[in-house]
């Protein structure tokens, strides 16, 4: 079984252009009270675009915009020397199941990869769990060019993807201000 930490990595770098506001003020909070419900160690929110306001211990990543690797270093970055992982999930994925994060990391552990993802309906989307040893090899496109071993979620609900306020899920849209 591997040894090390395993801690939440949340991109929230990105410009939020077709949302039309920030949309990480609004969908970081329900993210991360999914990921504090999971099995990991602790979480480091990588921010770029927008400052947003969170308890949590944030890194800036001054070349957010390069694409969503260069956010994921800036993340691997921040982590501590006892981080044998990182479990990487989206700000703007607020339906992201814990489960899911768990089955990731029961995964890694049982030394099945470097690299495990989630998968919905054969889908693979996040969480995506890198171990370590993994972090050099991530482009800035970002970790879905990496080979993974995959976990079947399919009895979870997929995190979602909230692009524009129309992909807000019901629950949120009441907290929303209207888009201009």
């Amino acid at each position: 079984m591997r040894e090390g930490g395993v801690w939440g990595v949340v991109l929230a770098a990105g410009a939020s252009t077709r949302f039309g506001s920030p949309k990480q003020a609004l969908l970081l909070e329900p993210v991360l009270e999914r990921v504090h419900a999971s099995a990991v160690d602790d979480v480091v929110v990588v921010l770029g675009a927008h400052e947003i306001d969170t308890t949590v211990r944030t890194v800036v990543c001054p070349d957010w915009e390069l694409g969503p690797g260069a956010s994921l270093r800036c993340g691997f970055a921040a982590l501590p020397d006892q981080a044998g992982a990182a479990v990487v999930v989206l700000a703007d994925g607020p339906d992201l199941a814990p489960a899911a994060i768990d089955r990731v990391i029961e995964e890694w552990r049982a030394e099945r990869g470097p690299v495990v993802a989630a998968t919905y309906g054969g889908i693979r989307l996040h969480p995506v769990l890198i171990a370590r040893e993994a972090w050099p090899l991530v482009p800035d496109e970002g970790a879905r060019t990496l080979d993974a071993v995959l976990v079947a979620c399919d009895d979870l609900s997929p995190p979602g993807d909230v692009d524009t306020a129309n992909d807000l899920p019901a629950r949120l849209k009441r907290w929303s201000s209207p888009n201009p």
